[in-house]
């Protein structure tokens, strides 16, 4: 794939990491429960991680990230994660699984369109932060499925 076209993806996935960290940060804030608020803090944590792997990525390709995206992204979270808050728990877990999917979806993607030979690091960068979104959406589903019994 060419930088022309990497670059606006690894933006893309620059802006969501930003906006999810928000948005559980803003959860974990507002949730009542100690363990599940706890828990949204911890993700909050992993997904800061995902924004230093993909601008890292960015910056050693010779771009900066988006610098609107340190401004406008996180007040987007912040605004999302706490009115979802307004709707319960169940509502907010629901709401977390449909964005960690469609991370999932994004990155899967843009991993089988990468060139297994000449891009191994940015493939791998990638799928750690895949797994770590797939393991996000599970344990909302697990908690999902806790809480309505």
């Amino acid at each position: 794939m060419t930088e022309d076209k990497l670059i606006p993806k690894l933006n893309w996935f620059y802006n969501l990491e930003l906006n999810q960290v928000d948005l559980y940060t803003a959860q974990s804030k507002a949730e009542k429960d100690d363990y599940i608020s706890l828990a949204f803090k911890r993700i909050a944590y992993i997904e800061q991680q995902h924004i230093y792997n993909i601008g890292s990525l960015i910056k050693k390709l010779g771009y900066k990230p988006p610098p609107m995206a340190d401004i406008i992204t996180p007040i987007i979270g912040n605004i999302l994660g706490k009115g979802l808050s307004l709707t319960g728990t169940a509502s907010v877990l629901k709401a977390n699984i449909l964005i960690e999917q469609k991370a999932m979806k994004d990155y899967k993607e843009l991993i089988h369109s990468l060139d297994r030979n000449n891009d191994k690091e940015i493939i791998q960068i990638l799928q750690s932060n895949l797994i770590d979104e797939d393991l996000h959406a599970a344990w909302f589903a697990n908690k999902l499925t806790e809480i309505k019994q």
